[in-house]
């Protein structure tokens, strides 16, 4: 069973948190993998030499220097993903309306008979449906044609 989100964060996801966004700028900064991975291993060093606190106040107090000195060292052109929110190719696939395969020709139709043949019968299903809970939209559909 999946956990329910809560708004409740807890102080080692916040720290987790922090390191993955820090590695995430480490890799902004350095495009060679050997000089990332010796940044990388430096900066796990200085979280493992951390994780023993057992103050809380102190704990908070580091917390929220990373996340100072995380904002400072922010790169100006962080690296976004092709395909995600900020990226080069974000929303670049249309979504094409289902009506498009209606207009396909008979002989397109008979490579895939069987999704044809279920398709029919949804959409009989599904006008029957819509039909039913929209009975005046009928009247108008048969005036029109």
């Amino acid at each position: 069973m999946a956990q329910l989100p809560s708004g409740i964060v807890s102080h080692s996801q916040k720290v987790c948190s922090l390191y993955k966004r820090a590695l995430s700028c480490l890799k902004n900064w350095y495009n060679d993998r050997l000089e990332y991975r010796y940044n990388a291993i430096k900066l796990r060093q200085r979280f493992e030499k951390n994780a023993c606190i057992v103050d809380l106040r102190l704990a908070k107090h580091l917390l929220q220097e990373g996340e100072e000195e995380l904002f400072q060292r922010q790169h100006l052109q962080a690296y976004a993903y092709p395909e995600s929110p900020g990226g080069v190719a974000y929303e670049r696939d249309p979504l094409l309306p289902d009506s498009i395969v209606d207009n396909w020709e008979p002989i397109e139709k008979a490579m895939y008979p069987k999704y044809f043949a279920q398709r029919g019968e949804c959409k009989k299903k599904y006008l029957e449906w819509y039909y039913k809970e929209y009975p005046q939209k009928q009247l108008e559909c048969k005036d029109t044609h």
